[in-house]
């Protein structure tokens, strides 16, 4: 896909030869801009497509609140972890929607969410500052829903709120 390739090949442009680590993707404020614009455009989308079916099988959404104070409080690494805990419930939460939703409008914009997250999800695995590797056992808190436009919310909620100040906090790290 387009944008998600652009954002994993715009990540790995710029990855360091002797160690991964991200540079110019969180010192560059426009790119993270324009990710959020595009979580809040898929969300405007996906309400106008007609007649979303209710999920058979409801989808497991992280819950991507957060207090600032908690945050600060936080190590990179923790954040990050906590971070792709809640990418790989909604790379899951897209995929088993697509199986339910036959409409084309709501299968495209599915499809879209799916990518963008999933190229979230890979970039920040090929950076660590812990020695081993991330490990998909992670329990973050999530809830169930059935209702498609959650999934949208959910994933905007997580752009704008923990990885805009995940990159935020990296920037004044890696950015001179």
């Amino acid at each position: 896909s387009p944008p998600g390739l652009l954002l994993l090949t715009s990540f790995l442009l710029h990855v360091k030869e002797d160690h991964a680590s991200p540079t110019q993707l969180v010192c560059d404020n426009r790119l993270i801009q324009k990710y959020i614009m595009e979580a809040k455009d898929m969300e405007k989308r996906a309400g106008q497509c007609q007649a979303l079916p209710a999920l058979s099988c409801p989808a497991v959404l992280p819950l991507v609140d957060f207090t600032f104070q908690q945050w600060k409080s936080k190590s990179n690494e923790t954040k990050r972890r906590e971070i792709l805990c809640d990418l790989a419930l909604l790379v899951g939460a897209a995929a088993g929607a697509q199986g339910q939703v036959s409409d084309e409008c709501g299968a495209r914009q599915l499809s879209q969410l799916y990518r963008h997250a999933n190229s979230f999800f890979l970039l920040l695995q090929t950076f660590s500052w812990e020695a081993g590797h991330w490990e998909p056992s992670c329990s973050p808190h999530s809830m169930e829903q059935t209702h498609i436009t959650s999934i949208f919310l959910t994933y905007r909620q997580l752009v704008q709120g923990k990885l805009r100040f995940f990159f935020h906090d990296l920037a004044k790290v890696l950015c001179k």
